[in-house]
């Protein structure tokens, strides 16, 4: 999670109502290999899938939620199993979390998504709500990149418009999106109030 000068929209209340207009991609399909026990989106919090619980908040937010796998593909199938989800294969998530950000333009482009809304595997702390939020204020301002923030800090789900899928495909690497957000005079940050937007698990301590 990082700080910026982006500007910051405050936070309201809304009902969670699914959007078809904008759908949901979570990232998982990394190795995570800092993670001292196995697979990380393997492992349970009080009893549940860390990317099980990640996967929840958008369910309740889009009608149309993808999930790109690589490693340990069929085991992150099995933990969501009976979920509404798709799932989409990255075979080279080897090279960096851009690959799977390429997957996830793909596939909103073939559905005619008016935005994409990305998610990371490793995040089973974020709020419906808060992915509301961004679902919300995108469609009334005329904002086309928004990141989820909590006291002012950039953190996670990021909503990008159809606009930016051009710019998107072409970014390379592990930084995700970053580079066109920073750069970008159409970004802004929507205070969220949860402080699950900037919580992610790289260790095993970061359960705790």
């Amino acid at each position: 999670m990082s700080e910026t000068d982006l500007p910051v929209l405050e936070s309201a209340n809304y009902d969670v109502e699914p959007d078809d207009e904008v759908g949901c991609v979570l990232l998982a399909a990394g190795r995570g290999t800092r993670f001292s026990e196995g697979n990380k989106l393997l492992h349970e919090i009080d009893g549940v899938p860390i990317i099980r619980r990640a996967v929840q908040p958008f369910l309740a937010v889009a009608e149309d939620v993808v999930v790109v796998v690589g490693h340990d593909a069929s085991a992150v199938r099995a933990a969501l199993d009976g979920l509404n989800v798709t799932f989409v294969v990255n075979e080279a998530y080897l090279h960096g979390q851009s690959t799977s950000l390429h997957c996830g333009i793909v596939v909103a482009r073939n559905r005619g998504w008016n935005g994409v809304l990305f998610g990371l595997g490793d995040m089973p702390f974020i709020t419906s709500q808060s992915v509301q939020q961004l679902v919300n204020v995108y469609a009334e301002s005329t904002y086309t990149i928004l990141a989820a923030a909590y006291e002012g800090m950039q953190g996670n789900p990021t909503l990008f418009d159809a606009s930016h899928y051009d710019a998107l495909i072409t970014i390379e690497g592990d930084r995700g999106g970053q580079k066109l957000i920073t750069k970008s005079n159409e970004a802004v940050l929507v205070e969220t109030n949860d402080p699950g937007v900037v919580r992610d698990i790289d260790t095993v301590s970061d359960i705790k």
